[in-house]
């Protein structure tokens, strides 16, 4: 469906819409609730659990999971494979909303959200690993939105300036691949220094390469799994170029996500022989960390391989899921589950409703703006105007 102007569609009274409606307001109140009575009258955060899940979830796994943007832009514009293209503009919003939806977790986590761009214009702090990673992301949404203007200048007609924005789309991606790979792998550098709170089969010299590496098939599945749901929910708004491509794009990053994902576990087994902690294999905290190895990241990529070779699209959608569920998984393991370790289970953190409510809100938040976007723009066809382009 193409749009020659912009449309504003009248919302219905759906099932679905009555249940997003009542998250919405149900995050309203939590957040009214965060920003008057204080964190501590709505997480079970404390001096020795000082990041819940709003850093675990919201952030570590957020920006994990909006990866898909640099992934799939490079494919096409740097390395060439157009095959991707129809791909990259759903990849580039799902990204940008992402990275949004951080920094507005980070309000919930850190309050006074006026003081949020101090670290980056005032601060003197510039061997932080913190300031790096702000300053990434703080650079990076800022491309992100830059790369996304041209299909809302088609919506608003304002061709010029598009022409220009598209003129700097190879420049913005390879400017976009640079800040992904510092923020990425440092966002895993952070735990680098809480090697007696972080459990030693979590804890290594090679997390910042982890973090990467595994950023990299989580974009992958990311874009497999937010092409599928499109399909099936927003079939309309898709032309024969998007329907057409769309396997072809599934198979090919699980390809290469499976290759990856092996590659990461190559590297999983060298950073144990490194530390020499086979021994913690026997424990029972190290059959957990061979459950999420093998069962979310071996498992998932053998399926992708499979899925790949024999043109199964369901194998391979059923493996995007199951990886999506493994970097969350490991993402929470490194800040939650496997972090103070050693602590009573009395003391150890565990989120409240308010925190779960207040996830859940943020992600909604993002389903619906995904929604409201690519029902309006040029996100999953081509505007008619440009097609030549």
């Amino acid at each position: 469906m193409a749009l020659d102007k912009p449309v504003f569609i009248k919302p219905k009274l759906t099932l679905f819409n009555i249940i997003i409606g009542i998250i919405l307001v149900m995050g309203l109140i939590l957040t009214i609730l965060r920003f008057t009575k204080g964190i501590g009258a709505v997480t079970n955060l404390d001096n020795n659990n000082p990041w819940g899940i709003w850093i675990g979830f919201d952030l570590l796994c957020g920006v994990a999971l909006a990866a898909g943007g640099y992934v799939t832009s490079a494919s096409c514009y740097i390395f060439g494979l157009k095959r991707y293209h129809s791909a990259v503009r759903p990849a580039i919003l799902t990204a940008f909303l992402g990275y949004a939806l951080v920094v507005l977790a980070l309000h919930y986590d850190l309050g006074r959200p006026l003081r949020l761009p101090y670290p980056i214009f005032y601060s003197q702090g510039t061997s932080s690993l913190l300031f790096e990673v702000g300053l990434c992301v703080f650079l990076y949404l800022t491309v992100l939105f830059v790369e996304f203007t041209p299909a809302a200048f088609e919506w608003l007609g304002l061709k010029k300036i598009r022409a220009i924005v598209v003129k700097l789309i190879l420049l913005l991606t390879i400017f976009g691949v640079i800040l992904s790979t510092l923020h990425q792998s440092s966002l895993g550098a952070l735990f680098m220094i809480v090697p007696s709170k972080l459990h030693p089969l979590w804890y290594s010299g090679y997390l910042p390469i982890y973090f990467f590496i595994s950023s990299m098939f989580a974009g992958m599945s990311m874009v497999i799994f937010e092409g599928s749901l499109a399909h099936r929910y927003l079939e309309n708004e898709m032309d024969a170029t998007h329907k057409k491509e769309a396997s072809g794009v599934a198979f090919g990053f699980a390809k290469a996500a499976s290759l990856i994902m092996m590659g990461y576990c190559a590297t999983k087994l060298i950073g144990l022989a490194v530390d020499n902690n086979w021994h913690f294999l026997g424990t029972s905290w190290g059959l957990w960390f061979m459950f999420e190895v093998v069962g979310f990241v071996a498992f998932p990529a053998v399926l992708f391989a499979m899925g790949s070779r024999e043109k199964n699209l369901t194998m391979v959608r059923f493996a995007a899921i199951w990886t999506i569920l493994g970097i969350i998984l490991n993402r929470l393991n490194i800040s939650i589950v496997a972090f103070n370790y050693h602590l009573p289970a009395a003391d150890r953190y565990f989120p409240s409703l308010s925190e779960i409510g207040t996830s859940v809100f943020i992600v909604t938040l993002g389903i619906v703006a995904y929604r409201f976007i690519t029902t309006r723009m040029p996100i999953l066809h081509e505007h008619p105007d440009y097609k030549a382009h």
